[in-house]
């Protein structure tokens, strides 16, 4: 029996229409796209979210925790406040408060005679309300520092380097 077209039917198919019993090449190529487009596009997402993370990684220990708490909960929660929070968070530089403490602290140890390895210790924490003064010292007093000016030349703008390089 020969195969009759019906008369409805057109004398030329497209070439993405496959015959009955054939492999549907468009449909496969489609698939693999889709699939390449959406492995993409959560690359893309994951990247996006993990930016301000990547923006905070030369700051403190402390900011870089508490940036990455917050883009993770974003990720959780799909709340984009906390990504904007963190996005904000990472892009300030926070001022270094504990460096001139310490210096002070060093300082007023030395000026008050403290050791310093006692008290970093703990064994000599609590000193003594008064110490008996030695009528005769046993070595002489040391001489003053000789102080010498020190010229500060201005950097100039290629000599600066950033801190977040």
């Amino acid at each position: 029996m020969e195969e009759s077209l019906h008369p409805a039917a057109v004398d030329h198919l497209p070439p993405f229409i496959t015959a009955p019993g054939q492999t549907d090449v468009l449909f496969n190529v489609m698939i693999v796209f889709v699939l390449l487009l959406i492995f993409l596009i959560g690359i893309l997402y994951l990247r996006l979210h993990a930016l301000p993370e990547h923006m905070a990684h030369g700051a403190s220990k402390v900011q870089l925790q508490i940036v990455g708490a917050l883009a993770l909960i974003a990720l959780f929660t799909h709340n984009h406040l906390f990504w904007i929070a963190a996005l904000l968070l990472a892009m300030i530089e926070f001022p270094d408060f504990s460096s001139p403490v310490r210096s002070m602290a060093r300082s007023l140890s030395k000026i008050a005679g403290r050791d310093e390895e006692t008290d970093e210790a703990g064994t000599n924490a609590i000193e003594p309300a008064a110490r008996p003064l030695d009528p005769q010292p046993s070595k002489p007093p040391p001489d003053p520092p000789q102080w010498a000016p020190i010229e500060m030349t201005p950097a100039t703008g290629h000599e600066k380097v950033e801190r977040r390089g």
